[in-house]
């Protein structure tokens, strides 16, 4: 699929229901580091959320993103025929969210080097993380999952090196 302009991806982003929560609500369709930019967005979005949200709400919610998620994924990659399109930022959204979930409290310093290690593990693929990349690929179910599975191993090795630094400190 081509690049598309900002109208076609506003027609696009509207155009299916799943489409928006992929798309990270337009925050994947930035022309410079969509994922970075999906990551950023989660971190201000659940730091809104929690405004609203207890512990076990935004848990529940986290939960039904990431299975959600899977369809959400899922879906807007077979409409666009690719299948892991950088747009598609929703798995770094759910699996960030999880680090926040887990991780916090934490001070914005901790929360700055969570979101900085996500980051170095999704755009890097370091180890188990590029072995999740690669073991689900494809359109249909397996896609969906696959684009969910490899930002959720990022999210683990995250939590991993955040617990090592937290019993060293």
């Amino acid at each position: 699929m081509t690049p598309l302009n900002p109208m076609q991806a506003s027609r696009f982003m509207w155009a299916h229901p799943a489409h928006p929560f992929a798309l990270g609500f337009g925050s994947g369709l930035s022309p410079v580091a969509p994922g970075t930019v999906g990551t950023l967005w989660a971190w201000a979005s659940y730091s809104l959320l929690t405004l609203y949200l207890n512990t076990t709400e935004m848990g529940l919610l986290i939960g039904a993103s990431l299975v959600l998620g899977c369809w959400f994924c899922k879906v807007t990659a077979e409409h666009m025929q690719v299948s892991d399109p950088s747009v598609i930022v929703w798995d770094e959204i759910a699996a960030f969210w999880l680090i926040l979930w887990l991780w916090l409290p934490a001070g914005l310093g901790a929360q700055l080097i969570a979101f900085v290690l996500f980051r170095l593990f999704d755009a890097v693929k370091p180890g188990p993380v590029g072995w999740a990349d690669k073991r689900f690929h494809g359109l249909g179910w397996r896609g969906g999952f696959g684009i969910m599975f490899d930002d959720l191993v990022a999210a683990f090795c995250t939590l991993l090196c955040l617990a090592i630094w937290q019993a060293t400190r």
